[in-house]
């Protein structure tokens, strides 16, 4: 005799019909009671594996939850903490630039009169002029290598005071009115090449007005090994002719102001003027 009964498939949970032939021999009633019993059996381990299932299911959403949580828990903490601070680049400034108040980088010209209280201890070099005496070493070892290449450099102008300065500009505004030059017009040319008194880095001390030894060689010669090297012994050529607009001076291939090695260095290679280095335009 076969009986049919309805079960859960354990693999996929599905109703399913499956049939059970009595076993022969068995009396009536002692068939139906096995297969009673069989089947209760099976739906107990049915019944053990929905519930580890259903326990399963409920430990997972609740570390989905927790994740859940955690994550949105992240979320407030970074919003609620402060920005980090963006750097920016100096604008107008070399990052190299030392601080201006550095005795060798002090900046006159004619919006930057020379300090009231600027002191100078000068010294004596070949030819008579005199320079302040903390750029002498710089300046020997500059003309030493200059000779070496067979130059030889001469001061023609160094340390001047302020009566000095103004001389030379009375002297240059008279020359420009025997040209032919009104009054005006005559001190406005004179200004292209000399410092109104009180504002001509001569008055410092740090400047120098280098030119060759007549007998030994030319100019162009000098001033063009100048524009090369002056730098590494902390000089540079202070009025270049494409930055007139800056400094307000014509190009002068002889005048070289003394800054230190540093910004000599960092001015020539960036192609700067010193008030460009020092953020003074």
């Amino acid at each position: 005799m076969e009986h049919l009964h309805r079960d859960l498939k354990p693999e996929t949970g599905q109703v399913f019909l499956w049939r059970h032939a009595a076993v022969a021999g068995n009396q009536p009633g002692q068939g139906g009671a096995v297969d009673a019993e069989r089947c209760a059996q099976a739906l107990y381990r049915q019944r053990r594996r929905l519930l580890a299932l259903g326990v399963f299911l409920l430990a997972l959403a609740g570390v989905w939850r927790l994740s859940a949580w955690a994550a949105e828990g992240m979320q407030a903490l970074l919003a609620d903490a402060p920005s980090a601070p963006v750097s920016r680049p100096a604008e107008s400034t070399p990052a190299s630039a030392p601080a201006a108040e550095s005795w060798e980088l002090t900046l006159v010209n004619a919006d930057h009169p020379l300090p009231a209280d600027w002191q100078v201890q000068t010294v004596e070099v070949a030819g008579g002029e005199r320079v302040d005496e903390r750029i002498l070493p710089a300046l020997q070892q500059l003309f030493d290598a200059a000779r070496a290449e067979g130059l030889y450099p001469v001061v023609a102008s160094g340390w001047r005071t302020g009566e000095e300065q103004r001389q030379i500009m009375e002297d240059k505004v008279e020359a420009y009115r025997q040209e032919g030059y009104p009054e005006e017009l005559a001190r406005q040319a004179a200004a292209q090449w000399v410092a109104q008194p009180g504002t001509s880095e001569h008055e410092l001390g740090l400047a120098v007005d280098i030119n060759p030894d007549q007998t030994m060689g030319t100019g162009q010669e000098l001033y063009d090994w100048l524009l090369e090297h002056a730098w590494e012994y902390g000089f540079i050529k202070r009025y270049p002719a494409d930055k007139v607009d800056i400094t307000g001076i014509s190009n002068e291939p002889w005048h070289y102001r003394y800054v230190g090695q540093d910004a000599a260095r960092a001015i020539t290679e960036q192609g700067l003027c010193l008030e460009e280095y020092l953020g003074q335009t």
